[in-house]
């Protein structure tokens, strides 16, 4: 007998004669629909999201959350997903890049049509990772939050300014290996002046 004759249909094991349990039922709130499934405990939320839920937009880089491929948004803040054990994520709300839309549900959103504008990615590896942190980012930014090239001193209620050296650090856990860095910086410019910062950041 095997390991693979402990397995259920998704893969999953169970230890044989083992009292402790290493799977869990979940629910996702994921991209506008709820999916309820059986993680193992040890599976993170971007292996569930690839390999158990068919969302192969979010990237396996670098496996240690340094490269930011892997980012989605958890209750609407950017996450590594390599990261996140996904039974720790029952009943949140994860969104990917397959779940980004424009404001009638059906055209691209604004930050993807800006990176197709702009040409702001060479071998796309990053591109969903890095439109999923600019979401997050500009989310942030709306919120007021600062960032370490955000001045010191008082600050006034409401958005954080942005110019291209608060783009670029707010978006410096996001690696691009082919080093398409300025397109990235004016793709998000452009998404964030065309629009309302509460519309680019959904």
């Amino acid at each position: 007998m095997g390991t693979d004759d402990f397995a259920d249909e998704g893969g999953h094991r169970d230890v044989p004669g083992s009292a402790v349990a290493i799977r869990s039922r979940i629910t996702l709130h994921l991209n506008a629909e709820t999916r309820s499934l059986t993680v193992d405990h040890r599976a993170t939320l971007l292996d569930v999201l690839r390999e158990d839920l068919g969302l192969t937009g979010a990237k396996k880089g670098c496996d240690h959350g340094q490269c930011g491929a892997c980012t989605v948004l958890v209750d609407g803040r950017r996450a590594n997903s390599c990261l996140l054990p996904a039974v720790a994520q029952d009943d949140r709300e994860i969104t990917t890049v397959e779940g980004l839309h424009g404001p009638d549900g059906r055209e691209p959103h604004p930050l993807q049509q800006a990176f197709l504008e702009r040409d702001a990615f060479q071998c796309g590896y990053c591109t969903p990772g890095q439109i999923c942190s600019a979401v997050g980012m500009l989310a942030e930014a709306a919120q007021g939050h600062p960032s370490a090239a955000t001045a010191p001193g008082p600050h006034p209620n409401g958005p954080a300014a942005l110019d291209r050296t608060e783009i670029r650090e707010r978006l410096s856990g996001n690696l691009c290996r082919c080093g398409a860095y300025p397109n990235i910086v004016a793709a998000v410019e452009d998404a964030h002046a065309a629009a309302p910062a509460q519309e680019v950041s959904r």
